[in-house]
């Protein structure tokens, strides 16, 4: 990593006419560009997972567009997975960063494999924790899951405490819910509805996506990481992503649901520094 605005611990890089992504970082070893998924901002990573990564690398956690302090002008699109890779690929440039661990969560792990697909020179290595590769290839959830997690309905609360049930196990999403469902409420009442609907029609493009897409990656470092638990994304889907991503490590934890970070984040960050991302 390069320049002043690298070092820095946080910034906002203006990468279109209105459109501006805000970031923080944390540590100082490589770069290490963490994205995350649906209605999710840089803030919202758990700060253990965090801070074990931060031990090894300089982690880069932007806001997706729209959300958190990152700006999407009026009558802009997120894009699609599309839209948010170039944002990231914007980023990066603009902190001087020529190649960069890359690794996402759900959602931010479709931006995470269409960057190494589209800039392979720019990754030196790939974590994809609870994703899946779109197209036939997918594992689905049980009908109706995907209608909770984008359910809008509610104070909220009420919404807080539906995405934690989705998040955690059933053993702990009681608890969960009890320690953050206030956070994850306010969180969530700030969240602009028009950025939350393209990204929900972001991951169903990228679900419908044809099959034809999902090229084998570029040969780097691989980490696949998976709650055995997960009806979001079901584990399956870690099987489904190491068929187009040769030699990958994949990980397991059965006692995890959607969010294994949140859970294990011990776990899940080794898994991600063993690959080097």
């Amino acid at each position: 990593m390069t320049g002043a605005a690298a070092r820095a611990g946080e910034g906002i890089v203006e990468v279109g006419p209105g459109r501006a992504i805000a970031w923080t970082a944390v540590g100082d070893g490589a770069p290490l560009l963490l994205l995350n998924g649906y209605a999710a901002t840089g803030a919202d990573w758990d700060p253990i997972f965090l801070g074990q990564l931060a031990a090894h690398f300089r982690v880069i956690c932007p806001d997706n567009v729209g959300l958190g302090r990152s700006t999407l002008a009026a009558g802009d699109k997120v894009g699609g997975a599309a839209g948010m890779t170039a944002d990231s690929i914007a980023l990066l440039d603009a902190l001087g960063i020529e190649r960069a661990a890359v690794a996402g969560w759900s959602m931010g792990g479709f931006v995470a494999q269409s960057l190494v697909r589209q800039a392979p020179e720019r990754v030196t290595a790939l974590g994809l924790i609870s994703t899946h590769p779109g197209g036939a290839d997918t594992v689905d959830a049980a009908p109706g899951v995907f209608q909770q997690l984008i359910d809008h309905s509610g104070t909220p609360r009420e919404q807080a405490t539906r995405l934690l049930s989705l998040l955690f196990p059933p053993d702990r999403a009681a608890d969960a819910d009890r320690r953050f469902g206030d956070l994850v409420a306010a969180a969530r009442a700030v969240l602009p509805e028009p950025v939350l609907l393209m990204q929900e029609e972001a991951i169903v493009e990228w679900h419908n996506r044809p099959s034809a897409l999902s090229v084998l990656a570029p040969p780097v470092p691989t980490a696949i990481v998976h709650g055995g638990g997960d009806t979001v994304v079901p584990p399956g889907n870690a099987e489904a992503l190491a068929r187009f991503h040769p030699g990958a490590a994949v990980t397991i934890l059965p006692e995890c649901a959607h969010a294994p970070m949140a859970q294990d984040p011990a776990a899940v960050a080794e898994a991600l520094i063993a690959a080097g991302a």
